[in-house]
């Protein structure tokens, strides 16, 4: 039996390159679910928005079957696709959980203020567990774990430079509207609270204590934050997630 597929825009990524841009010929033996046809060409089901079947909307449930033609799409930013159903709905919360090779792009999300939690058990297990859960995001360049049934929301960060990562992340879950920058500690992920600074004057070095009036303080690890030298560096890095993702990516049917 055979089927042509076809994969739009950056889901491309994951093919090899001689089936990127173009449709292709799949040859299978066996009946097998649209999902499962997917993951085995290499593309995990978190990545996908929208399928269309010989042009019908269909979920990942569908049976693919001898001549159908499959189109396959990331998620739109952009464009509107009117009553087409797509695969999923969105996530309930943005809430994310990253696999232990994304810690410094767990710390920029916490520093946007969004709930990214980089568990220490970082086994595959425990990450899809932690994800089904407590309905967090995935994030991980592992494939292999973004196939796994339990995670429902995730996403395969492209590059491998955390500040592009960033910027990818924003603009795949629309996060430019929502960041509360400066609320959260980057260190252990929990809120920030103001301070009078004769609650934690105690603590302070004699420089900072002379030079600072205002302070916040983690509710969960006591880490004291001000806007010491490092705010420049880190208000940068919020500037470039805010403008940069809002900005739609270059539309590429490759």
């Amino acid at each position: 039996m055979q089927a042509i597929f076809r994969f739009y825009a950056d889901l491309n990524a994951f093919l090899p390159y001689d089936r990127r841009g173009a449709a292709f010929v799949h040859t299978f033996e066996e009946r097998a679910s649209i999902k499962d046809m997917i993951e085995s060409l290499g593309v995990p089901h978190t990545e996908v928005d929208l399928l269309l079947i010989n042009g019908e909307s269909a979920g990942f449930d569908v049976i693919v079957q001898d001549g159908d033609r499959v189109s396959v799409y990331p998620r739109f930013t952009a464009l509107a696709i009117g009553d087409i159903s797509r695969v999923r709905p969105g996530p309930a919360e943005l809430r994310f959980v990253l696999d232990v090779h994304l810690g410094k792009l767990a710390a920029y999300l916490r520093l946007l203020g969004f709930d990214a939690t980089l568990p220490d058990d970082h086994d595959d297990a425990n990450l899809a567990r932690i994800s089904e859960a407590e309905h967090r995001i995935l994030l991980t360049r592992d494939r292999g774990l973004l196939k796994r049934r339990q995670v429902t929301h995730g996403y395969c960060p492209r590059s491998t430079v955390p500040r592009e990562q960033l910027i990818e992340v924003v603009r795949r879950f629309d996060l430019a509207g929502r960041v509360r920058p400066f609320t959260r500690c980057l260190h252990c992920n929990g809120a920030l609270e103001t301070v009078e600074k004769g609650a934690v004057a105690d603590r302070l070095q004699p420089g900072t204590a002379r030079y600072y009036q205002e302070f916040r303080r983690c509710r969960a690890c006591g880490r004291i934050y001000w806007q010491g030298s490092h705010y420049d560096r880190l208000a940068a890095v919020v500037e470039e997630a805010l403008n940069r993702g809002r900005a739609a990516p270059e539309e590429s049917e490759s």
